[in-house]
């Protein structure tokens, strides 16, 4: 039976930056975002490691994890349980590229492997804001005007570049 269903993989094709959770050697909690997520099938997740030497060794260790992927204006998502595999080379590696090749070629170019995700359980995340009949309009509707107005008032907007 399929774990994933066609709305998770909807908020995955959409949101894409995922946050995983992974178990430190010490037991402590380790979460990473990570925004080349992608379906690889109706059972597993896959994202590229760009830059992830602690999840990686972390997954080594230990292949328990969880990633959430959360639509920042809905503030609805979904939490995905499961373990992963780490791929370094060889054909999965290459099978799995082909994926990423809508990227851009300076992107894959930094891909050092994958993570491929079984996923064993998926489950709603959907923000308390709701509570009390909030629909989803004016859930977006809050989060847009709120987003507006931190950009706007964000030095990186009023910044001009320039050129030397």
């Amino acid at each position: 039976m399929s774990v994933l269903t066609e709305d998770m993989k909807r908020v995955v094709r959409e949101q894409r930056l995922g946050y995983i959770a992974t178990v430190c050697p010490d037991g402590t909690p380790n979460l990473s975002p990570k925004a080349t997520m992608k379906v690889w099938d109706d059972d597993h997740l896959v994202f590229a490691d760009l830059a992830s030497p602690g999840t990686i060794a972390n997954l080594k260790q230990n292949p328990a994890i969880e990633i959430n992927i959360v639509d920042p204006f809905l503030r609805k998502g979904y939490r995905f349980k499961g373990t992963a595999e780490v791929i370094g080379s060889g054909p999965d590696f290459d099978k799995v590229m082909t994926l990423f090749a809508d990227r851009q070629a300076g992107v894959n170019a930094q891909i050092r492997g994958f993570v491929m995700m079984t996923v064993t359980r998926a489950l709603p995340v959907i923000s308390p804001g709701y509570v009390g009949g909030v629909t989803e309009s004016q859930m977006l509707a809050q989060w847009e005007e709120y987003y507006a107005s931190v950009n706007a008032n964000s030095p990186a907007s009023s910044a001009s570049p320039t050129i030397s």
